[in-house]
């Protein structure tokens, strides 16, 4: 069926004319002597009917005839389709020998046509296709055989449903929408038309062409496979909402896709043999896993994922009375730049830690403020007991810590306070206790090979201050 809309200028005083004729028809092949490379051609017939107020004033038939070459390209799941040829139309056009009753008549082109196809798969096997195709004029004739001018182009879209496969063949409805613009200019006259052509077609595809030609044996086609895909959490057995999986098949990645909120995923058309499935899910490891898809069966395959390492730790705190073990409530406690207080049980918990040591200082009424640290691990749980000491005047202080390289070696190294007489010396792991009285002090830390460092500490009474020192080797100041 086909909806035309159109005018001729020429001769005065010029009509136009629209409706629908319901007789078009056509029929095309396409043979591939290789993978990539073969021929095309193709015919159209258009039905003409020119009526006035239902009774007829002149009617015809429209052909069109084109062939030539076309190469094919798959890009993933799609199949594109580059074709060029010759193309022969029969365009509309009318003599107005009688007044008011134009006759119908038609006039030639010739042109080199150029195309390009494209067909894509949708769902349950449907495949959709769009396609362009414009005709280069080499001559053009009115319906006297006089020179002409002509121009025009092509376009068209169809769904392709597939309706039965064999070992040999397959056969599809092909719904089919083509759009199509003409022109054609004589010494008398320009004709102009639009053409809506809309309809229903049987595809027929023939599989083993160039093994029989060859008198090769023809091997079976194999019918499809299907593959069921469940993605689920390594370690708890749930499964990941919406992950995205790629299908390799026979070597070739395919589109992504998105499974289902359940992790599940069903694609029913797959070439028989090993499939491998790549699955991507935000906060996972990069999964993959392959199976064996047998023809006219379905394979399932579950893939489990590991979540990603985790990129900070969790510390948890407990404050309590050195006495009696109860917690105290009250306290303050500084991690980093944070400050926190534990409440009625005394404890804090902390699950966004970064790695490495931690200082925590605690301080409540009635106690001596304490300096503790803890080594944070990415992805595990570290845990502080602080045991606080009821406030009482010892007359000292307690600075404690360690001294390492930049490398992590534990030095001897020497440590002056210069404003008193504390000289005192690391052990062999590097660690160190002097007793000074409260108040504030520069210490000097030493070691053979290695540079010298100074730190400023102010301690309170009966408190102890804990700090680690590493010290550069004397190479890296060259």
């Amino acid at each position: 069926m086909a909806l035309r809309d159109g005018e001729q200028a020429a001769p005065s005083p010029g009509f136009s004319y629209s409706g629908m004729t319901p007789n078009d028809m056509a029929a095309g092949a396409t043979v591939y002597g290789w993978e990539w490379l073969g021929v095309w051609a193709g015919f159209q017939r258009e039905g003409f009917a020119l009526l006035r107020k239902s009774a007829a004033v002149s009617e015809g038939s429209l052909w069109r005839v084109s062939g030539g070459g076309v190469a094919r390209l798959r890009l993933g799941p799609m199949r594109a389709e580059l074709s060029a040829g010759y193309g022969f139309a029969q365009l509309p056009l009318f003599s107005g020998a009688i007044p008011g009753a134009p006759a119908f008549q038609s006039g030639n082109r010739h042109a080199a046509l150029v195309g390009g196809r494209l067909r894509f798969p949708l769902v349950f096997r449907v495949q959709g296709e769009v396609r362009a195709e414009y005709p280069w004029v080499l001559s053009a004739k009115d319906a006297g055989g006089a020179e002409a001018g002509s121009r025009g182009f092509e376009v068209g879209a169809a769904l392709r449903v597939p309706l039965v496969r064999a070992s040999r063949w397959s056969g599809a409805l092909a719904l089919d929408y083509q759009y199509i613009q003409d022109r054609l200019t004589a010494s008398r006259a320009r004709s102009e038309q639009t053409l809506q052509r809309i309809g229903a077609a049987l595809e027929f595809s023939w599989f083993d062409a160039e093994a029989s030609s060859a008198g090769a044996p023809v091997p079976s086609l194999p019918s499809w496979g299907e593959l069921a895909l469940r993605v689920v959490d390594a370690q708890t057995g749930e499964p990941l909402a919406v992950p995205q999986v790629t299908l390799v098949v026979a070597g070739e990645a395919r589109e992504p896709q998105l499974a289902d909120p359940e992790g599940q995923l069903l694609e029913r058309e797959l070439e028989p043999g090993e499939v491998v499935a790549r699955v991507q899910a935000e906060g996972y490891q990069l999964a993959e896993g392959s199976v064996t898809v047998g023809a006219g069966e379905r394979a399932t395959l579950e893939i489990r994922a590991h979540r990603l390492a985790p990129q900070v730790g969790r510390l948890q705190i407990s404050v309590t009375d050195k006495r009696d073990g109860t917690p105290v409530p009250n306290a303050v406690l500084s991690v980093g730049e944070r400050e926190l207080r534990p409440g009625a049980t005394g404890q804090v918990r902390l699950v966004d830690v970064t790695p490495g040591p931690v200082s925590v200082r605690v301080a409540a009424p009635g106690f001596q403020s304490v300096e503790e640290a803890a080594l944070i691990v990415a992805g595990e749980e570290a845990v502080l007991p602080v045991q606080l000491v009821p406030t009482r005047r010892v007359g000292y202080a307690t600075i404690a810590g360690r001294v390492r390289s930049t490398g992590g070696r534990s030095l001897i190294a020497r440590l002056v306070i210069p404003t008193t007489k504390v000289r005192s010396r690391t052990n062999a792991q590097g660690s160190f206790s002097l007793k000074v009285r409260p108040g504030t002090y520069r210490v000097i830390i030493s070691a053979k090979g290695h540079l010298t460092q100074t730190k400023s500490v102010t301690v309170r009474d009966g408190e102890q201050a804990i700090f680690n020192v590493d010290l550069f080797p004397r190479s890296r100041a060259r």
